[in-house]
């Protein structure tokens, strides 16, 4: 039999606290180490752009996709799309929708709160163009889903959301408690709020995404961090049984402080990997540094340094175009770092087409797999 969802137990009102003191105590400990490196980073957005893209590649891993994510910067380099299957590009888009619509929300944020509103924009940039476009982007639901093995009858799912007579019920109550913030703990708010999303399940599609997605713009809504770079897929992909058990124990079991434990800890634990990439990657950019420099005697060196960490994967035009070296010096630039080792060419230019180009140690030290060439 499937479990249903918990109606009329939201929000709880028995969180032992007591047994969370300590969990909460390591998350806010992690957060705010990682925070504080982010803060005193100048050019964060730039430097953890490939961080981006990797928890957009995770994300949309846990729902089934299967692309890297060199595999998403060749393509967002190039535009070329041959040799690749249908359900290959659409995992491409689907993960470029999912960091557009994270970059979009971010700047909705700097005007306005958190909303349901703000979740129904999100969700149609999240869905468009690709194999959810069809599934209403932006406006929930108003028949009954279900979780479950692909093509199963409701009777055989795992679990059941809320019947969708009482969706705009559960949302209302959802977006009250989000925003109270008179709540003991923002934490374990979050915690809370990101399960009951799940529970509601209130798109017909894209619920997973868009409820990880909020992980990061309510701690940046909050300020517990200074910007939305936070990665929670990781975590959650690692540990995806105990991520599906404790989700259905809530609903089942009213097991909603075990929620609050597991993800407490996912916090902590992803704030310190989060800290770790992010301290190599600074590290890479500084030795990038010096070694172009000193490669290239160049004064457009840095502007260089700047463009490959931003786009990994690119092609030469791109190159001059984005950074505003002039030709016959980025030219001259991307030979250089070719005969060091540091670019690799990934395809050779070819008349009017461009040649693409990889910088493989900054993929490699954000923690993503390479491109498909």
């Amino acid at each position: 039999m499937p479990i249903h969802y918990h109606l009329g137990k939201f929000p709880p009102t028995e969180i032992d606290y007591a047994a969370l003191v300590t969990r909460i105590g390591n998350a806010r400990g992690a957060l705010g180490a990682y925070n504080a490196l982010v803060a005193a980073i100048p050019n964060a957005s730039l430097l953890l752009a490939p961080l981006t893209t990797r928890e957009a590649v995770l994300s949309s891993k846990i729902e089934g996709t299967n692309v890297t994510m060199g595999e998403v910067m060749e393509v967002e380099a190039d535009a070329d799309t041959s040799g690749l299957t249908r359900a290959k590009r659409d995992d491409i888009e689907e993960v470029a929708n999912y960091r557009r619509a994270l970059t979009t929300a971010a700047k909705m944020l700097e005007s306005r709160k958190l909303s349901q509103h703000m979740l129904r924009s999100t969700h149609a940039i999240l869905m468009e163009g690709v194999r959810g476009q069809r599934k209403e982007p932006g406006a929930y639901r108003s028949d009954q889903n279900w979780i479950g093995p692909d093509g199963c009858a409701i009777e055989d799912a795992s679990f059941v959301p809320v019947a969708p007579e009482h969706l705009s019920a559960g949302m209302d109550a959802w977006e009250r408690y989000l925003l109270d913030e008179n709540q003991p703990e923002p934490l374990v708010q979050l915690a809370i709020a990101h399960v009951e999303f799940e529970a509601l399940h209130p798109f017909r599609d894209g619920n997973g995404r868009l409820g990880r997605m909020l992980i990061p713009l309510f701690l940046h809504a909050r300020w517990l961090l200074n910007s939305p770079d936070f990665y929670m897929s990781g975590y959650f992909e690692r540990n995806r049984n105990a991520y599906v058990r404790h989700l259905r124990a809530v609903s089942s079991d009213g097991a909603w402080t075990e929620w609050c434990a597991y993800f407490l800890d996912g916090v902590a634990q992803q704030a310190s990997e989060n800290e770790a990439r992010a301290r190599a990657i600074l590290a890479l950019y500084e030795a990038y540094k010096q070694r172009i420099v000193d490669l290239t005697h160049s004064q457009y060196a840095l502007r260089a340094v700047d463009f490959v960490f931003q786009s990994p994967i690119f092609k030469a035009t791109t190159l001059r175009e984005v950074s505003g070296i002039p030709t016959p010096t980025a030219n001259r630039i991307l030979n250089v770092l070719r005969e060091a080792g540091v670019v690799k060419t990934l395809r050779k230019g070819r008349g009017r087409r461009a040649g693409v180009f990889v910088v493989p140690e900054i993929i490699d030290v954000a923690g993503g797999e390479g491109a498909r060439r």
